[in-house]
């Protein structure tokens, strides 16, 4: 199964050092029932785009709570086994949970198929979706507008070998 891992570029740096993300448990997206639910969609790819986006819209979660982090989404695609990405069956499901699952331990990231991550003309927007974020959850509409904008920004494809470069 491939997942999407939500990152911050710290985190990103952290699990090249350590050639692992995690320790888990890991919060990723991946095309679960309640995505295709959700979604409406038998293709594949659709699917698998759409939970890319739900892990990059974490991923603006996580900087609005690190405002030391660079101001890009980093979202790293890895393959697991069904078995090891688990879904949280006893939760209430929330818009923000679906296509949400857990693995429990660390993921070597030589595991990983690719890193997507912002480009450089898209951290004025993201910036100012993750200063905005809090407010559109209250229902700020202004604000939702402001986080729907870096939303428009499609995240960049990288190998895993030029993570070192997204780093640098």
């Amino acid at each position: 199964m491939r997942v999407y891992v939500p990152l911050t570029l710290p985190g990103l740096a952290q699990a090249h050092k350590a050639g692992e993300l995690g320790p888990g448990p890991l919060t990723a997206y991946a095309v679960t029932p309640a995505l295709r639910e959700w979604y409406v969609s038998d293709d594949i790819e659709e699917l698998e785009y759409a939970a890319l986006n739900r892990a990059a819209s974490a991923s603006l979660r996580l900087l609005a709570g690190d405002p030391e982090a660079p101001r890009r989404r980093i979202v790293v695609a890895v393959d697991v086994a069904d078995k090891d990405a688990a879904t949280d069956s006893e939760g209430p499901l929330t818009v923000d949970s679906i296509g949400e699952v857990r693995i429990a331990g660390p993921v070597r990231l030589a595991k990983a198929a690719a890193v997507h991550a912002d480009a450089d003309d898209a951290t004025a927007d993201v910036t100012a979706a993750a200063e905005a974020l809090g407010a559109a959850d209250r229902g700020d509409d202004d604000a939702r507008f402001v986080v729907d904008g870096a939303e428009d920004h499609e995240l960049l494809w990288f190998g895993v070998q030029e993570i070192p470069a997204l780093l640098g």
